[in-house]
């Protein structure tokens, strides 16, 4: 990269990289070009934009003259309407986006990494009990083709613990029935395989059986694993508004989305025994602190078992 490049030309250099060279999605680099903007609004508020493709145009804006200063102004202003996970992950996008520049030569230091990062609150993650997931997936009314889909697409959702985004990207191919797996592909465009319940196996053998039937797609056809009605590929906002109508319908007291599914999976394998390793390789967490904070859940549970059993409590 040239260092004369304009400070825009160098973010679009970045993501460019994001893209290529770790493989991150669409919907990632989209998210990093819109926190890098919105630093680049604060630090020159007066740049003329191109009302054509709502990008910035050439301006005052240099990542040379940035420090840590002004990093530190930017984050004190977003304390007014941000919540602290929002200004750690802005100020990760930005550490990021700078450590980029050093590596091309553009700058010799990151004026981010001397920044400290919001403390986070610990949120316990909602989750479903044993007996509301079997509620949720009883109230799926399997009269039709779309009732089908949606007992296989939730039986998966809880079988396996993918992130929604994952299970709508899913292909035939990815689905071994017979072998009880199923290959996945996660943040940064990573791999992983899958065990499936035998519940969650059957429910997806019935799925394509009987979108052979109605349709004419065969149950190895290529394409989604899982379609809508126009037998495009479903999408993970389509699978989280029929999640809603079911937990609507359940009356479920818990708010509950795909993520929540998630959440139940790893807790209720920690509950039963699992080790903490195994729900990491199985979640595809990169860091294992990811995957502790579903240990407060089952501690939180212990402690309430021990006060209700222990006869010194």
């Amino acid at each position: 990269m040239k260092s004369s490049a304009t400070g825009h030309q160098t973010i679009d250099h970045f993501l460019t990289a994001l893209a290529v060279e770790k493989g991150y999605s669409l919907h990632t680099c989209r998210a990093y070009r819109a926190d890098l903007e919105a630093f680049t609004r604060f630090v020159a508020p007066g740049e003329p934009t191109d009302a054509r493709q709502g990008q910035p145009t050439s301006g005052p804006f240099d990542p040379r003259q940035v420090d840590s200063l002004v990093i530190r102004g930017y984050l004190a202003d977003l304390y007014r309407r941000n919540s602290k996970s929002t200004i750690a992950r802005k100020l990760s996008a930005l550490r990021s986006y700078f450590r980029f520049l050093q590596r091309q030569g553009v700058r010799s230091d990151n004026p981010a990494e001397s920044v400290l990062t919001p403390k986070q609150e610990k949120k316990i993650p909602h989750y479903l009990t044993v007996d509301d997931v079997f509620r949720l997936l009883d109230q799926v009314q399997e009269d039709s083709l779309l009732g089908v889909r949606n007992r296989a697409i939730f039986e998966t959702l809880y079988s396996a613990g993918t992130r929604v985004s994952e299970l709508a990207g899913l292909n035939t191919v990815d689905v071994d029935l017979k072998a009880s797996i199923m290959r996945v592909r996660g943040k940064g465009n990573k791999e992983r395989l899958l065990p499936l319940g035998e519940k969650a196996v059957q429910a997806i053998r019935a799925y394509r059986e009987r979108l052979q039937r109605e349709t004419g797609i065969a149950p190895d056809a290529d394409g989604a694993l899982f379609r809508n009605q126009r037998r495009g590929r479903l999408t993970p906002r389509s699978i989280a508004r029929i999640l809603d109508k079911l937990v609507r319908q359940c009356g479920l007291l818990v708010p509950a989305s795909p993520h929540t599914l998630r959440h139940t999976f790893a807790t209720h394998l920690l509950d039963a025994g699992a080790d903490l390793r195994t729900v990491q390789e199985l979640l595809g967490h990169v860091s294992l602190s990811t995957t502790q904070k579903y240990t407060h859940v089952s501690i939180d549970r212990l402690m309430e078992t021990y006060d209700k059993a222990h006869p010194r409590r």
